[in-house]
């Protein structure tokens, strides 16, 4: 006989597990969902059984079938972000800890946005989180026509009525920075976004000029990097540093991530090692703690912002800590004026 000819072995059912515990069938099924009510005794005979036999309950199907699958859908882009990852295994940290299972739905190329989130639709996933970070009018189409799945959009506004947010007050942190650069006595204040989107889907630029016009100064220059990219922001910092006049530039900058702040430290450095320009940046990645940069950030607390979302997404109504929406300021020495 052939290898072809062979019958593979079939996959032990629940009234395998059943006939072996000398239960029934419900009580196999019961001994695998959370919560269930089933004596200790009859859930350890279950389990003795479902080991011996190697059965594994089709969660997805019955799932499918009760339209409920314990599976959140995690919409993401900008995977060479720190910060990106930062909030993924935040996200799926918690999700397992509530009995959730995560999907990652890459929409990094525009392309892939219908066929992902179609893809969630019909696996009935329970809820979505956007981590994106380029919202575009095709996007936010596509997700409205998904309108029987609840979802929640966090660590960026958005204008889609149908998408919940949780964000921080990204205005408020922006004019606190303003002020922490302005008490160094700058007197060129800069700005450097990732892409060129509009602003208040962050609100840090807003807010930074807002604080920089109240303490008597005012937003400069504002340079646009095209993306949330380390390479990208030290390319625009180093291009600024070489077509303007020493007498006109910038002596302190807001990056609006730590990604941008590195490359546009870098560029100061290898453009003149004595040429001093305060930094700031945003998201207090685990870099930024480094003796290479010793940067000041703002930590947008993650894992607040995650378990409001889920509180949201899950449980149906808001979180009691309020922390998520605030933040917290983390000062180094890449500020200080020299």
């Amino acid at each position: 006989m052939t290898n072809n000819d062979e019958k593979k072995p079939q996959k032990a059912t629940a009234d395998d597990v059943a006939r072996i515990a000398e239960v029934s069938k419900w009580t196999v099924l019961r001994a695998f969902k959370p919560g269930a009510s089933i004596s200790p005794e009859a859930r350890e005979k279950v389990m003795a059984a479902a080991n011996e036999l190697g059965f594994r309950p089709n969660l997805l199907a019955r799932g499918l079938k009760q339209s409920k699958t314990n599976i959140v859908g995690i919409v993401a882009d900008e995977f060479s972000n720190p910060h990106t990852l930062r909030m993924l295994k935040e996200a799926t940290q918690q999700l397992n800890q509530r009995g959730y299972m995560s999907m990652l739905l890459n929409i990094e190329s525009a392309e892939n946005y219908d066929s992902v989130l179609q893809m969630a639709s019909q696996l009935q996933v329970d809820g979505l989180i956007y981590f994106a970070t380029i919202v575009s009018e095709e996007f936010l189409t596509i997700t409205k026509s998904l309108h029987h799945i609840r979802a929640v959009h966090v660590f960026r506004n958005t204008n889609a009525a149908d998408v919940e947010v949780v964000n921080i007050d990204g205005f408020a942190a922006g004019k606190r920075l303003s002020q922490l650069l302005m008490e160094q006595k700058y007197q060129r204040y800069g700005y450097m976004k990732g892409p060129d989107t509009s602003s208040s889907h962050l609100m840090r630029m807003e807010g930074y000029a807002t604080g920089l016009e109240e303490g008597g100064q005012q937003l400069d220059t504002v340079l646009v990097a095209g993306s949330y990219d380390r390479d990208r922001g030290y390319e625009e910092m180093l291009q600024y540093l070489r077509t303007t006049p020493a007498s006109q530039r910038i002596d302190a900058l807001f990056c609006e991530n730590d990604v941008l702040a590195f490359g546009a430290m870098q560029a100061i450095r290898d453009f003149d090692p004595q040429l001093h320009i305060g930094v700031v940046g945003f998201d207090d990645i685990d870099e930024a703690r480094t003796s290479t940069w010793n940067l000041t950030s703002w930590n947008q607390r993650a894992d607040l912002q995650i378990s409001e979302a889920l509180s949201r997404l899950l449980d149906n109504k808001p979180g009691a800590d309020q922390r998520w929406k605030n933040g917290e300021l983390h000062a180094r020495k890449s500020h200080i004026k020299i």
